[in-house]
């Protein structure tokens, strides 16, 4: 029962965040306990007993792992030169509280820092990372003043000037999860790599072009991969599953407790 309220948890989180841009949708891992191959004494061999001899008793089940579907889910076409979509298997790499977290949601926006610096950032302020020069460590990517923002399939972002003129502003650092159920889902539908384990071992560099099949689409959003449909018939199964299991449980109790009240 313990881990079908967790799933009911699961299922009820995702619905609510099915209009969250760049969402994907949770999914847990459970695994069987000990389950033990029992066997009826032959004195319970009685005529009309129908029951069968032999018998599982089994011990439940345990919530083992969550980790996120990566499927990608649909684009929207919002016309905002901020606004990005990543086509393929790829995360965008964002800046949160000094420490490298990863996102599909491209509802980026710019924002100024203290410095003075206008940035391209997420919806929360966290800076989106990339490279200038094609080397060296992601840092911010600064936009100047007066500028018209334009991203290539490639990531390269460049501003464009009033009289014409482009300035190289980056590359937009992007990685490839290899192992995406290691990521642990944080607030504002961001992920990290959790302590302990290497970043190298759960994420590539990934680089956009068509070799890659990962691409960059500017003016759009991805969508939640949430399937409603999916989602609630899933739902109602867990529910049921629960009511079932709970009683069975008050039916199990009644019993034990009218053995206990028996008079020899």
């Amino acid at each position: 029962m313990n881990a079908l309220q967790q799933r009911l948890d699961l299922l009820a989180e995702n619905i609510a965040n099915v209009n969250t841009a760049g969402y994907k949708r949770k999914q847990g891992t459970f695994e069987d306990l000990l389950t033990n191959a029992k066997q009826q004494p032959e004195a319970f061999r009685k005529d009309g007993r129908i029951g069968p001899m032999g018998y599982n008793q089994g011990w439940g089940a345990r919530f083992l792992q969550l980790g996120p579907d990566m499927t990608q889910g649909s684009l929207k076409e919002t016309g905002t030169a901020t606004d990005l979509a990543i086509e393929g298997n790829a995360l965008f790499q964002v800046e949160a509280d000094g420490k490298t977290a990863y996102t599909r949601s491209g509802a980026f926006q710019l924002t100024v820092r203290g410095n003075g610096d206008t940035i391209l950032a997420t919806e929360a302020g966290y800076p989106v990372l990339g490279t200038r020069g094609g080397a060296g460590q992601p840092g911010p990517i600064v936009v100047p003043a007066g500028v018209t923002l334009q991203i290539s399939g490639e990531g390269v972002v460049e501003g464009v000037h009033g009289d014409g003129t482009r300035e190289n502003l980056g590359q937009l650092s992007l990685v490839s999860p290899a192992r995406p159920e290691l990521l642990t889902p944080v607030e504002d539908n961001l992920f990290v790599v959790p302590d302990g384990i290497a970043a190298g071992d759960v994420l590539t560099d990934a680089a956009a072009g068509p070799d890659s099949g990962i691409a960059v689409r500017q003016g759009y959003v991805e969508q939640s991969n949430v399937n409603v449909v999916d989602e609630m018939t899933e739902l109602l199964n867990v529910q049921r599953a629960y009511q079932l299991s709970a009683r069975a449980l008050t039916s199990a109790d009644s019993m034990l407790g009218m053995a206990n009240n028996m008079r020899g």
